[in-house]
């Protein structure tokens, strides 16, 4: 990533726009080639084994992350002096396998407190797939969108936070459409689907809890007051996920393992399907990090376009009217969702009262000085006192007001309010 007119570029392509374009690549092919998988003939893998597969290479790329930070801390935390010694300063600041194990495993690491998401998101992952080996692509694509509405429903009664009339209309709308998505026709009724649809729902619509809560939940741990990074949380999600998913695994196709191997019925589709899940929250974080809320969720509207589209002609989709009117209410429904809240009248006195530098004014420039407002003092580059010449020509750095020009201020009478941060949360751990 260079930057390029201080705006950072991936080959030449500014990152916000990077970003946004691998979202939606991301979001619409991973349902795409998640059925795929699971309509090819021949032997089918094992959903459990794939969350496992999953769950470790986000722990990989989480871990991985973590370590590059941490080694860049620890060369910039304190310049060497001459009296150290390199063997010592660099086993003083190196970042060691103790230190990473307290920091994921230790007693006020807070690991405890992630098993619970743990446990949701593996069912989560789980239930995806059993979601896209009995529904069509576009079907679970909308459908899947309800997680928006869970997720809204639990921040306001785990978190107390209050939903303004605009968001609580995008989540009538929402559920509108994904009731339109769900209305068959006459023309479709006839036609031989394969899979279970009524499972396929209902496999969504329990991911769609296990994704609000458990997303909510790893919000209230974060906001807990644990100092620890995001990096160091995903670890332990993602140790928490990868832990339960194993032994779900052996406990549900242990006999199916122990036959046919752990990696039965992979081939490269399935591989592909395994590093698109993996990925998924990584290119969010970078989406967030680079663009904003508002076109993360634009990109996500797009995907279920594009799904639907992909799927006319992969899967020989046939959309019916109300499948087409539930897709707009959901898209429309995502992207008002995402678009943020006009601020309120004493919100706005409050920017109002607090925006713009500071400047302490005084009359620096005025030749009637008082009492109570004496001569400034001449200003001198550091410079001019370590040289240690007697003879400097002691000006005021401040030149008179003509009229024509706007005074000068020293930097230090300048003081600028720092910004409030926002932390934006996914539905779904990072990584």
């Amino acid at each position: 990533m260079a930057p390029q007119d201080g705006v950072a570029t991936i080959y030449g392509v500014p990152t916000k726009y990077a970003s946004l374009l691998t979202l939606v690549v991301q979001n619409s092919s991973l349902v795409l080639v998640m059925r795929y998988s699971r309509i090819l003939p021949g032997p089918r893998y094992l959903s459990s084994t794939a969350v496992v597969l999953s769950e470790l290479l986000k722990c990989l790329i989480c871990l991985t992350i973590h370590l590059r930070e941490q080694r860049s801390q620890s060369q910039y935390s304190r310049l060497p002096t001459l009296s150290d010694d390199a063997s010592t300063s660099s086993n003083q600041h190196a970042y060691s396998l103790r230190q990473l194990w307290t920091d994921i495993f230790g007693v006020k690491s807070g690991f405890l407190k992630l098993l619970v998401p743990a446990v949701l998101y593996t069912l989560q992952n789980n239930l995806q797939f059993v979601a896209a080996s009995n529904l069509d692509a576009a079907t679970f694509q909308v459908t899947y969108q309800c997680k928006i509405l869970t997720t809204a429903l639990f921040a306001v009664l785990m978190l107390g936070q209050t939903l303004s009339a605009k968001k609580w209309l995008a989540l009538v709308i929402l559920t509108a459409g994904v009731a339109c998505v769900q209305i068959p026709s006459s023309t479709t009724s006839t036609t031989k689907q394969p899979g279970n649809y009524m499972l396929g729902i209902i496999a969504v619509a329990v991911a769609c809890l296990c994704s609000g809560f458990a997303g909510v939940y790893f919000e209230k741990v974060l906001k807990g007051g644990h100092t620890a990074s995001i990096w160091v949380r995903n670890i332990q999600l993602s140790v928490g996920c990868l832990a339960i998913a194993l032994v779900g695994a052996l406990m549900w196709d242990g006999q199916a393992i122990r036959q046919d191997g752990f990696f039965q019925g992979y081939n490269p589709i399935v591989v592909v399907t395994i590093c698109i899940q993996a990925a998924g929250g990584l290119i969010v974080a970078m989406v967030i990090k680079y663009a904003d809320n508002i076109l993360k969720g634009f990109a996500t509207s797009l995907s279920i376009i594009l799904s639907t589209v992909a799927s006319v002609f992969l899967f020989n989709f046939m959309p019916t009217i109300y499948f087409l009117l539930g897709s707009i209410l959901v898209f429309s429904a995502t992207y008002l969702y995402s678009m943020p809240d006009s601020p309120k009248a004493t919100e706005v006195s409050t920017i109002e009262a607090e925006k713009g530098p500071v400047v302490n004014v005084e009359d620096y420039d005025s030749d009637n000085t008082s009492a109570s407002h004496p001569a400034p003092q001449p200003f001198r580059d550091e410079s001019d006192l370590d040289s240690g010449d007697e003879n400097l020509d002691a000006t005021s750095i401040y030149e008179p007001d003509d009229g024509n020009k706007s005074r000068n201020y020293a930097p230090s009478l300048i003081t600028t309010p720092t910004a409030e941060k926002k932390v934006f949360t996914e539905l779904g751990h990072v990584g």
